[in-house]
């Protein structure tokens, strides 16, 4: 048990980006969706802090585009699940020994690397994987 205080933050929903025309929020976003649809992704799974390639690599398409080729995912099978189930369970006698304060403090710093640095990052992925708009994107993934 802790010892120490921690002050939890109050939760509050940020104000959403308009993205409006000539914004330098838009310029920035446009710049992200034209770098990702000018790739092509490969997207190994993560277990147990490792890429995962299985060669059985499928195509990812925008679901408003299906011509577009963006990358592709390595599809697991039971042999990967059996992985992370194991790499799972060997995290979590050290997830479990971390104070709660720890592992808040893991998720407050994930959600401010998404809603900030990284926000254009997430939005135009979720623009481009689920056919959002960004006002969309905004509201689902910042």
């Amino acid at each position: 048990m802790s010892t120490g205080f921690f002050k939890v933050p109050i939760p509050f929903n940020e104000s959403n980006i308009t993205y409006a025309p000539g914004t330098p929020e838009r310029s920035l976003l446009k710049k992200q969706l034209k770098q990702y649809k000018s790739e092509t992704a490969d997207l190994p799974m993560m277990i147990g802090g490792k890429e995962i390639r299985t060669g059985k690599k499928i195509e990812i398409h925008p679901p408003h585009e299906i011509n577009h080729l963006l990358g592709y995912y390595h599809k697991g099978g039971t042999e990967e699940v059996k992985l992370a189930i194991d790499a799972a369970l060997k995290a979590k006698p050290e997830w479990e020994r971390m104070s709660w304060e720890h592992r808040s403090a893991i998720f407050l710093k994930a959600a401010d690397l998404l809603s900030g640095p990284y926000r254009d990052k997430i939005n135009a992925a979720t623009m481009l994987c689920q056919s959002k708009n960004a006002f969309q994107a905004e509201i689902d993934a910042a």
